[in-house]
């Protein structure tokens, strides 16, 4: 039996991320994408997201976010983060 590889990925992106929408959007976008995680606004103005899942499931998700966000973000900066056994769904964190 082969164990299903999972990845982890904390991205941080800054720009005119907040008061957009930026956070729900990215819940709605998980929500076709197999992946789970967090998504929250960070007191400097940026929004900070988690995602993990499948490697293809999380860079479909980051792509998606990217290309129905890109005209808000002015940098996006994603570093591997520990998965998180047992975590079963992408929430916006307030």
């Amino acid at each position: 039996m082969t164990r299903e590889v999972r990845v982890r990925y904390q991205v941080r992106y800054s720009g005119r991320v907040q008061g957009v929408g930026f956070r729900f959007t990215c819940c709605w976008i998980a929500s076709s994408h197999a992946v789970t995680g967090w998504v929250r606004n960070e007191q400097d103005g940026g929004v900070t997201l988690e995602a993990q899942g499948a490697p293809e499931a999380v860079e479909g998700f980051l792509g998606a976010v990217a290309a129905q966000m890109g005209s808000k973000i002015a940098t996006s900066d994603k570093v591997p983060a520990e998965v998180i056994p047992g975590e079963a769904e992408f929430e916006v964190l307030r």
